[in-house]
């Protein structure tokens, strides 16, 4: 959803597309009878735990296992390239249905697998155009605006701070008073800014032209009840998309001429360092927070509110665009070998708490019902879906027709940020760049 981002070394080495050849006691690719398991994986932020996964499968079955994690924003690209490789990807992802409709072909029968077998809710699984269910959900995210509690806390005890707690910041109106005032006393705080540097890097554009443009998403499908990719849309929250984008380049740690280069690390930094109180990510990031020196009790996270009536009630936004599929066109051995990988990984203790901690991800099987995750942002978002008295806001990205439209809305944000272009080049991007992609994806 997938939507998270490692050390600059690490996004060095992950564009570098660096293969990891795990098998030093096991046979070489395609070398064995029993098969080997050729994972590309979507998220760049987890690279290292699958990387030490691998290693442990390969070790304690001599069954070969090579992660190779594709550099943020390239993933389908990625993918492209490696199937018309003799040693294609035995098991890939698809982000939902509108992905689906690209890869089905070589998607396998995955109804005999262990991770369909323990889904809680089967119906969450994907099928192909005859019913064979092909591909299989991993992960729940959740994702909001982060923020530095002791940071938040310190700024309501300045004499005219706009709020007495946090639980105050129940709307957009709140939010922007608070941010405001933040950016204007930002050297009394001790900080450089009220949010984190809105990059348009590719290791961080994906938070806006997917994530934050979710939110306005979100809310006109639910107006128009719109459950499937519509053929076009609207625009109905345009101006609302617009102020809180507003916010995150105004109030901010970077100058808005200045965000084309700065990268999601950038980001990760300057909140883990005390230089911002805010900062929109997703459960995904406690890991380098963590790494960074981030104490679990000093982050809370709120809902990206954006001004829309009734949005006190709203919740953050859970939902997921990662499911796995196993590549039709692979040898039988090598789909029975990547087969008891995947069973492995969500029942044995090793995978369970990869799974769990070292990625930091929800995951929606019965297997792993008994874990417990020391990922902070993972109990906020678990309290957050279980409040009755507000709505999670779903993820809408599998509706989303292309990283075409992703790339080209982000390029007009990113222009209009910079003041090299205005807002009605996003809002042709958002509109007329849906028509134009949904058409070309079925023509």
């Amino acid at each position: 959803m997938n939507r998270n981002v490692k050390k600059a070394a690490s996004i060095i080495a992950i564009a570098a597309m660096s293969v990891a050849g795990l098998a030093a006691c096991g046979p070489k690719s395609g070398g064995s009878s029993n098969g080997h398991v050729y994972y590309l994986n979507f998220k760049p932020e987890s690279d290292a735990a699958w990387q030490k996964l691998a290693a442990a499968y390969t070790q304690e079955t001599g069954v070969e296992v090579t992660v190779r994690t594709a550099a943020e924003g390239t993933y389908e690209s990625t993918l492209k390239s490696e199937m018309t490789k003799e040693e294609a990807p035995t098991l890939f992802q698809v982000n939902g249905p509108v992905g689906l409709k690209n890869w089905q072909d070589h998607c396998a029968d995955m109804s005999d697998t262990e991770p369909y077998n323990q889904l809680v809710d089967q119906s969450a699984a994907l099928k192909n155009s005859d019913g064979t269910v092909v591909a299989i959900p991993y992960v729940n995210e959740t994702y909001g605006i982060i923020y530095n509690k002791d940071l938040l806390t310190k700024y309501t005890q300045l004499s005219g701070a706009k709020i007495s707690s946090v639980d105050d910041i129940k709307s957009f109106a709140t939010l922007k008073e608070v941010a405001d005032d933040i950016q204007a006393r930002k050297a009394e705080l001790g900080v450089e800014g009220a949010f984190t540097s809105a990059g348009f890097d590719s290791s961080s554009d994906w938070r806006f032209k997917t994530h934050l443009a979710n939110i306005p998403l979100f809310y006109e499908f639910r107006d128009d009840n719109i459950t499937e990719q519509p053929a076009t849309i609207k625009g109905t929250y345009l101006d609302n998309f617009k102020q809180i984008f507003d916010l995150y380049i105004t109030d901010s740690t970077t100058d808005r001429t200045q965000l084309s280069s700065k990268t999601v690390n950038d980001a990760n930094t300057e909140f883990a360092t005390g230089k911002a109180v805010f900062y929109q990510n997703g459960t995904w990031a406690w890991s380098d927070l963590s790494s960074a020196g981030v104490k679990a009790d000093s982050l809370g996270m709120l809902p990206i509110y954006i001004g829309v009536d009734g949005e006190e009630k709203q919740g953050l936004t859970t939902g997921s665009e990662n499911y796995w599929c196993i590549n039709e066109n692979a040898s039988d051995a090598d789909k029975q070998a990547t087969k008891d990988f995947l069973k492995w990984v969500i029942t044995s203790d090793a995978g369970k708490n990869a799974l769990t901690n070292d990625m930091g991800f929800v995951t929606p099987f019965k297997s792993m019902s008994d874990m417990e995750t020391d990922n902070p942002l993972v109990k906020i978002a678990k309290a957050d879906t279980a409040n009755p008295d507000t709505y999670s806001v779903s993820w809408n990205f599998t509706m989303m027709p292309s990283d075409t439209w992703k790339n080209d809305l982000g390029s007009a944000m990113l222009n209009y940020a910079q003041g090299t272009d205005d807002w009605s080049a996003v809002q042709k991007a958002f509109v007329d760049g849906w028509a134009t992609e949904v058409k070309n994806s079925n023509e």
